[in-house]
């Protein structure tokens, strides 16, 4: 007989704690046609693209101080390499927002516009220093527990993107790095997934207690084939994004009555 399970609607998203990675790397995998490694003996989840450009990488053992993720981009025509890093803790859909833009069909902007749009939209605001003064190269959420910056160096000739979740001055709760070569499509897909209001689903064990404490849970109930089949519906939906649309059949126009022929 089919049943119901308790979940926990868990809001703002950055406080959800990491979820599944298959999230991330099943999709990839089964509907974008990103290959696995083959040799056994390394101990990491390694996916590279069918144009061999692009990979991801998950370390065997998640470090809270380390990179666990990272998806880096070979050079190609005008695109620089780049490389993008998640901590352990980085809820997958974040990360999710990320591989579902790199992998879209559609082409990506030529414009880089505004990648600050979508937490600008969403009431974030540039961080206030403890000076009273604000920085215009960062974004701060209205709680105050998530935010982004562009980190500048080697004397203004490069720059990175900073996203994080923290409380005060406690360490991060998890962070995600971009390299200044990044694509800013990519970059604004990271910050809109930051932005969403949409509570996350996660199963009641495993909201981390921050959630509870200074974000916003509620309990629900979902039924079981529901949640059993959320990754297998959301691969689907990717893989019928990702297919090829197929050629319009030639149209033989109105129909018209052979010539008469006349002595």
């Amino acid at each position: 007989m089919p049943h119901d399970i308790d979940v926990v609607l868990v809001a703002p998203r950055y406080l959800a704690g990491p979820g599944d990675p298959a999230w991330v790397t099943v999709p990839l995998h089964r509907a974008c046609n990103w290959s696995t490694a083959e040799d056994t003996l390394v101990p990491q989840v390694i996916l590279t693209s069918p144009d061999q450009l692009a990979q991801l990488r998950l370390a065997p053992n998640p470090d809270p101080a380390e990179p666990w993720w990272t998806l880096r981009h070979a050079h190609h025509s005008d695109q620089r390499a780049w490389s993008m890093t998640f901590s352990a803790a980085t809820p997958v859909e974040i990360i999710a927002a990320v591989t579902d833009t790199l992998t879209a069909p559609a082409a990506p902007p030529t414009a880089p516009g505004d990648v600050y749009e979508p937490l600008r939209a969403a009431g974030w605001h540039p961080p206030r220093h403890h000076d009273g003064h604000t920085s215009p190269a960062g974004m701060s959420s209205p709680d105050g527990l998530a935010r982004v910056d562009r980190l500048v160096h080697d004397g203004g000739r490069t720059a990175s993107w900073v996203a994080e979740a923290s409380v005060s001055d406690r360490p991060s709760i998890w962070r995600a790095y971009a390299d200044g070569d990044s694509p800013p499509h990519l970059v604004a897909a990271l910050f809109g997934a930051l932005a969403d209001a949409t509570p996350l689903v996660r199963e009641p064990h495993r909201v981390p207690r921050l959630a509870v404490t200074r974000g916003r849970t509620s309990p629900g109930r979902v039924s079981a084939e529901t949640l059993a089949f959320a990754l297998q519906r959301r691969t689907t939906a990717l893989a019928q994004r990702n297919a090829p649309t197929p050629p319009a059949a030639p149209s033989s126009g109105p129909h018209r009555p052979p010539p008469r022929h006349t002595r």
